[in-house]
């Protein structure tokens, strides 16, 4: 039959119309901002700095090694490293970015700097209302605005904040059992080195012992 193509598409049409009076599921509109359709995990818009603890200087992750300003296809990251270093989660001292600068208004989003970070230092943010009545220095955004806490991290990506979690305590764990051998190593090279003794000194023989008749005296 001719036209029953849309005739059938026009009963699907009429079917959700009259639906969705009746039916919330049915509702394609939302009433933004009162009502926020819920982001997928897997939703990404602009990158940010996780800390972990409570000091987001301590915490920070970054080591400053520039990777993700060096493959930001843009070149939309500007970091300078720090003159001293600070403890990182495994407690060695490292440089943290006395500078670290994301141009907002340039960054495509494309997810690289996430992708080379060896270090779990840089992670991609789900917050878009980002307007500003200026475009330059309003959309230039700092150390400050972009270090935001792991439990941050933990509230908008649960399963990928876990994995990163782990990942992060296995390594550490690792860099400490690797300490302790090395410590106990140190120490059994160490202990038969202080019983052996000194190079030209000479054994004296036990009072308490008979001492070997001359030659003479043998019958």
């Amino acid at each position: 039959m001719i036209g029953a193509g849309i005739l059938k598409g026009m009963a699907v049409t009429a079917r959700n119309f009259v639906g969705s009076y009746f039916e919330k599921d049915r509702l394609i509109t939302v009433q933004y901002p009162e009502e926020r359709i819920p982001l997928a995990e897997n939703y990404r818009n602009f990158p940010f700095l996780p800390y972990d603890g409570d000091d987001p200087h301590a915490g920070l992750r970054c080591v400053a090694c520039k990777i993700c300003e060096k493959e930001c296809p843009p070149q939309c990251i500007y970091i300078i490293k720090s003159e001293d270093k600070k403890p990182d989660y495994m407690g060695k001292p490292q440089f943290y970015p006395a500078v670290f600068d994301i141009d907002i208004s340039v960054c495509m989003s494309c997810q690289i700097c996430v992708e080379v970070c060896p270090f779990e230092a840089i992670k991609m943010d789900k917050e878009f209302e980002l307007s500003r009545r200026e475009r330059f220095d309003a959309l230039l955004f700092r150390k400050d605005e972009l270090s935001k806490s792991n439990d941050y991290y933990h509230r908008i990506c649960p399963t990928e904040a876990a994995e990163v979690d782990a990942k992060l305590a296995e390594a550490a764990a690792a860099a400490e059992a690797k300490k302790k051998a090395a410590a106990a190593a140190a120490a059994a090279k160490a202990a038969p080195a202080s019983t052996s003794p000194a190079p030209g000194s000479t054994s004296t023989p036990d009072a308490s012992l008979p001492a070997s008749a001359p030659p003479g005296d043998l019958v």
